[in-house]
């Protein structure tokens, strides 16, 4: 009879999981073995918390949940960054790592990579469960997928104790049906209808919710004659629309096209401080009488609003259409729209974000449709605040929410993978680089065609504009860079610098590549 070990792998591949990231330790050994002769690919990163950052990068490309194998102790505790950027963002993240035998759960054995209590540790990030019996392995999955497929999805993590791994298995049960998306009542909906066809100049507010679902968001927008406000989750949709507006919610401009609405539909987003508030201003207009779409209860609860509707962002959207009549077509709505997304202000935020923001824009018109990952590095700075990408879903980064430092590499290597033949970039500061330099060595081993930009300019410089800006002494801001030449070729990869110059930089990008390779942009201080 097959064990825990083996018929796990045969339950993720049951439940459609193509890729699991991962690194083998002594506590995985008998997670390893079913993996021999199974459809499922695995992908060794080169840190833990790589594992986690693959594996968002998977589920964000993908639409389905990443999948990470770490072992107990530190596999487990180097992979909790990852986990903690996957809650923020709400991405379908499945780490299932090993813990010690039964036994000698908090005992206190000294036994190798203990943890007082491991699960508790996790609990208070994300559901968690311990399978301590093979015969509920089944259910346990069942519970894991149940959880990253309904409702606002996250992290989630199972443990199975080392002594439960070898046991024999029966076979599984076929998965359990996928669990019914909640979708609002029709009342609720004819009441955010007359309230929308009572508006005369309606902006929605389109959120991360919103990624998977541009053909609802662009119909809903036309009929409604409403510009789009897009937080970075929801970067890439409607791209070249008119009604387009690629400008962050915390910008004047921004507030300016709310104030002047009569009817806000905010769909798809939680209104962190992070998009609404990013540089603390406290001007964030009051939209208390809100029509409110989000799949999270729990969400709706936490923010006024007149309708609050209770589902699915696409579903809710393609329900809501057949219920709106069709605004003004006079071009109001496109107007307002093209008015706000002006750059004009994004000097006010730094005055080098514009040149910044170019080379973001270089990299869009070398590689058009390819799938851009940003780590926390200031050019995916300015381009939250004004950018409009070419593929709904391919832009996204960590300077949002939890805000992780070394994000870029692993989430490159997982979009790559969950979209095979798609160029991918990855644009990263050289001090996130040292965070996760292992990671490009990834992207040679599996022959990804990743793009890595390093914008080099030997500083954690935002950190080091925020200093000044406080009239505080720049301390720890300045670390010495890697010399990235040798380092690109020590990763066997083809390397090329360039100034800070957009066409050079375009020049790059287009010439030939079929693997992945690395761009250094140096900046002058």
């Amino acid at each position: 009879m097959s064990t825990v070990g083996e018929r796990l792998v045969e339950g993720l591949a049951a439940r459609g999981v193509k890729v699991v990231f991962g690194i083998p330790g002594v506590h995985t050994v008998e997670l390893y073995r079913g993996l021999s002769g199974s459809p499922i690919r695995h992908v060794t990163a080169r840190h833990e918390q790589g594992c986690g950052f693959m594996a968002d990068g998977y589920a964000r490309i993908s639409g389905q949940p990443g999948v990470a194998l770490v072992i107990t102790g530190p596999g487990l505790t180097n992979t909790l960054t990852a986990m903690a950027q996957a809650r923020e963002d709400s991405v379908p993240v499945l780490v299932i790592s090993g813990v010690n035998r039964r036994d000698s759960l908090g005992h206190g054995l000294g036994l190798l990579h203990e943890l007082p209590d491991q699960a508790a540790m996790v609990r208070a990030l994300c559901p968690t469960r311990q399978l301590t019996e093979a015969t509920d392995l089944g259910a346990t999955l069942d519970w894991a997928f149940g959880l990253l497929t309904s409702g606002r999805p996250g992290p989630v993590h199972i443990e199975i104790p080392t002594d439960v791994m070898t046991m024999p298995c029966p076979d599984l049960a076929a998965p359990a049906p996928v669990a019914q998306r909640p979708a609002p009542g029709l009342g609720d909906l004819r009441q955010a209808a007359t309230m929308l066809d009572a508006a005369s100049k309606v902006v929605i507010l389109a959120g991360g919710g919103c990624k998977s679902h541009e053909a609802a968001l662009r119909a809903l927008a036309d009929k409604l004659d409403a510009p789009v406000i897009q937080t970075v989750n929801a970067r890439g949709l409607l791209h070249r629309h008119p009604l387009c507006v690629a400008a962050s919610p915390c910008t004047a401009a921004a507030h300016a096209l709310l104030l002047t609405a009569d009817q806000v539909l905010s769909i798809g987003t939680e209104f962190g401080p992070t998009e609404y508030d990013m540089y603390g201003r406290g001007d964030f207009p009051d939209l208390s009488d809100q029509i409110r779409i989000d799949i999270s209860a729990e969400q709706l609860a936490r923010r006024p609003a007149a309708v609050r509707l209770l589902g699915d962002a696409g579903a809710t959207m393609a329900a809501l259409l057949p219920l709106v009549t069709q605004h003004s077509a006079d071009g109001a709505g496109r107007a307002m729209a093209a008015t706000t997304a002006a750059w004009a202000e994004l000097g006010d935020f730094n005055p080098a974000y514009p040149g910044m923001l170019a080379m973001v824009e270089a990299i869009r018109s070398a590689l058009p449709r390819a799938i851009l990952v940003g780590d926390s590095t200031q050019p995916i700075y300015a381009a939250n605040l004004f950018y409009s990408h070419d593929r709904p879903g391919g832009y996204f980064n960590a300077a949002t929410g939890y805000g992780a430092l070394g994000f870029g590499p692993g989430a490159a290597v997982g979009a790559a993978l969950a979209a095979p033949g798609t160029r991918v970039v990855c644009l990263i500061g050289d001090g996130g680089l040292q965070f996760s330099p292992g990671e490009l060595r990834t992207a040679v081993d599996e022959k990804l065609p990743i793009t890595f930009v390093v914008w080099n300019n030997a500083a954690f410089g935002e950190i080091a504009d925020a200093l000044r800006g406080a009239n505080t002494e720049v301390i720890g801001c300045h670390p010495s860079p890697l010399r990235l030449e040798p380092f690109a070729a020590a990763c066997d990869l083809p390397f090329t610098r360039v100034p800070q110059d957009p066409e050079v930089l375009h020049w790059a990008l287009t010439q030939p590549s079929d693997g992945p390779r690395l761009i250094e942009v140096r900046v002058d201080r």
